[in-house]
């Protein structure tokens, strides 16, 4: 039995998607050894979201027991309505309520624009995006029933925020999840409900192979899992709408911000020789 250092979420109840691995597995790990209650989902599938595996998810909940934690394992698909209700239906048959959502499950299908397809885009769009609306929904849905208050963390991507070759899906799909986070910490900030996001890069079963990870082995899930427990936690305050970067041990913030830009005299149209003319005083940041 593992012995816990604080117990910050003692009572709380956790869903963690995509935790049969990876950084959702060492998020749910972490949030267990600190007293909660965790709902582990995976469905068990390969990187490219095709398989199922009910064993990942069963295993990292059978881990949690074993630390003297409490888990129960739920493997459906969060692309799917039908099983995000069933989720939450786990969590309040087996728990009595939600408390704390983690929007972790990702699947990858890269490919260049030219060559993407119809279904590698709808697929990868549907688990990180859909998923993240379906789940974030239902939690607000459940928390708000209780009484309101809860913690919702996303996790979006570097890709996303500043772009991957080779990756127009996904960065479309984490870029979606980062106005989805900023809109939704305002549409729920009245019923007590956070909702901020993580970008975390770590070395996990999706992106060993990746050339940056080489010989990186500083950067890992469990550097992610605590940033993940804080935004989780009651430590993140009343801090909504936020995206909180980890690559190993460096933590950062992104922010979408505007340059000062510049006023064409007169409060006349620019035209398109004179943005050509000024284009460095418009972009230039502050």
């Amino acid at each position: 039995m593992r012995v816990r250092m604080t117990g910050s979420m003692d009572g709380k109840v956790v869903i963690i998607t995509g935790a049969g691995g990876g950084l959702g597995r060492a998020e749910a790990l972490l949030f267990g050894d600190e007293g909660a209650r965790v709902v582990v989902n995976d469905v068990g599938g390969d990187r490219s979201g095709m398989g199922e595996d009910a064993s990942r998810a069963e295993l990292v909940a059978a881990t949690i027991r074993e630390r003297g934690g409490q888990a129960v394992a739920h493997h459906g698909s969060v692309a799917s309505r039908e099983d995000v209700d069933a989720l939450f239906a786990v969590a309040v048959r087996e728990f009595g309520r939600v408390d704390v959502l983690v929007n972790n499950a990702g699947i990858l299908r890269d490919r260049t624009l030219l060559k993407l397809d119809d279904a590698e885009w709808a697929a990868v769009l549907g688990v990180h995006l859909t998923g993240t609306f379906l789940c974030t929904q239902a939690a607000a849905k459940q928390m708000i029933s209780q009484g309101g208050g809860g913690r919702i963390v996303n996790t979006t991507s570097v890709s996303g925020m500043l772009g991957n070759f080779g990756q127009s899906n996904y960065a479309a799909a984490k870029a979606g999840i980062y106005g989805f986070t900023r809109t939704a910490a305002i549409e729920l900030q009245k019923h007590r409900i956070t909702v901020n996001a993580l970008a975390p890069i770590a070395k996990t079963r999706m992106t060993e192979d990746l050339p940056m990870f080489h010989g990186k082995e500083s950067m890992t899930p469990e550097h992610v899992a605590p940033a993940a427990l804080f935004l989780g936690s009651d430590l993140a305050g009343d801090r909504t709408g936020f995206v909180l970067a980890v690559s190993g041990s460096r933590m950062y913030a992104f922010k979408v911000v505007e340059t000062d830009g510049r006023f064409k005299e007169g409060g006349q149209p620019w035209t398109a020789a004179e943005i050509a003319e000024n284009w460095e005083s418009i972009v230039r940041a502050r």
